[in-house]
């Protein structure tokens, strides 16, 4: 058994019994941003959110337990993603990424945004041109030091 296995076993349960992130999020009580990331295997769970989890998805106590365990955070199998929508995200970054940087710097000085002080929201924004996403970061300024 491990954090891979159970994250295989709830993906199949929600599969099998079409739930969506959204209501999944609703039940453990955050965001369907980070509800979502926990179930893929990349968040830790409280234990109270893993008793949910076990409810929702029916694991046994050692898989909920393996949903308390810090995982290993990283989740794409290759370098360079290969699913098209990842890769887009990819793209956005090799291609704005030193402009991001250099706005961040010119606002907020040396530094970076933390992913662990962070926040994400994605929604649906409604366009006649056709449907956009709207994904919004954010993530608390964390300054380098002088020492």
């Amino acid at each position: 058994m491990d954090r891979n296995l159970v994250t295989q076993k709830i993906i199949q349960a929600k599969v099998r019994n079409k739930m969506t992130w959204t209501r999944i999020a609703e039940s453990i009580g955050q965001s369907k941003e980070w509800t979502t990331a926990a179930m893929l295997g990349q968040m830790t769970l409280t234990a109270r959110q893993a008793a949910v989890t076990q409810e929702l998805f029916g694991l046994s106590d050692e898989e909920t337990l393996w949903l308390q365990i810090v995982p290993y955070k990283g989740s794409l199998p290759t370098p360079v993603p290969t699913d098209p929508l990842i890769y887009r995200w990819y793209e956005i970054v090799s291609v704005y990424g030193s402009t991001i940087k250099e706005l961040i710097h010119e606002e907020f000085g040396d530094g970076i945004m933390s992913a662990i002080d962070f926040k994400m929201d994605i929604q649906r924004q409604a366009d006649p041109a056709g449907d956009r996403v709207n994904v919004v970061l954010s993530g608390k300024f964390l300054p380098y030091k002088t020492y």
